[in-house]
């Protein structure tokens, strides 16, 4: 599997391009910003992006999808929610920023929990994973986890912006990414790769996990 990381934009966001050794097919994953390293990047790869894959509706995560899929002709994927929030309350969030959220179309696969994602001969699950947003999904696959913003080396996705939920985004994590096994490589939305061995060690958010949603800890 061909894993690369680009930091786009004004708010370091990641982009990655997710390919098959064997077919190279691949998926752009939440190409914020910077579509022409992007696109230098699959070719650099001599990869053909067949995919589109958006974690989460905030502007920072899909800034240059209308790019991308104009110069690649792939298919944009999504949960049913993303398509709403983009256009209501991460538009809002864009605008505390100064920041403008591009116009979506309507995406072409619509995703939710479990369904299946396949990339040339790569499958990942989806895991949806509301509380950053509502619409918020993960891709779990090959040891891998895509995050988005759900969680962080060290920390979790926030939870102020229009839409966001913490106790929700707890619930995700403890429901969904924590039975994962501990050697999962987690690659988030922002910041450098971790494990979820590491985090379950380290992350504060994680080791209050518990407590934080019985009402004895506060964040």
């Amino acid at each position: 599997m061909i894993l690369e990381t680009i930091v786009t934009g004004t708010f370091g966001s990641n982009c990655y391009i997710v390919g098959s050794e064997a077919t190279k097919e691949a998926m752009v994953v939440d190409p914020g910003a910077d579509a022409d390293r992007i696109l230098a990047t699959l070719r650099h790869h001599g990869l053909k992006a067949d995919l589109i894959l958006v974690t989460h509706s905030h502007t920072d995560h899909i800034g240059a999808v209308p790019e991308v899929k104009k110069a690649t002709g792939a298919r944009v994927a999504m949960h049913a929610l993303t398509l709403q929030e983009a256009q209501g309350q991460s538009r809002l969030a864009a605008q505390m920023f100064y920041m403008i959220t591009p116009a979506l179309d309507p995406p072409d696969i619509e995703l939710g929990e479990d369904d299946e994602v396949k990339v040339g001969d790569l499958a990942f699950r989806v895991l949806h994973c509301p509380g950053h947003t509502q619409g918020h999904i993960c891709l779990y696959g090959h040891g891998v986890l895509l995050a988005g913003d759900v969680i962080f080396q060290g920390s979790i996705g926030r939870f102020d912006f229009p839409g966001g939920d913490g106790r929700q985004l707890l619930t995700s994590i403890r429901d969904k990414i924590l039975p994962l096994p501990d050697d999962t490589a987690i690659h988030s939305g922002h910041g450098p790769a971790t494990t979820l061995a590491l985090e379950k060690q380290h992350n504060p958010f994680i080791r209050m996990l518990d407590r934080i949603l019985a009402g004895e800890v506060r964040i």
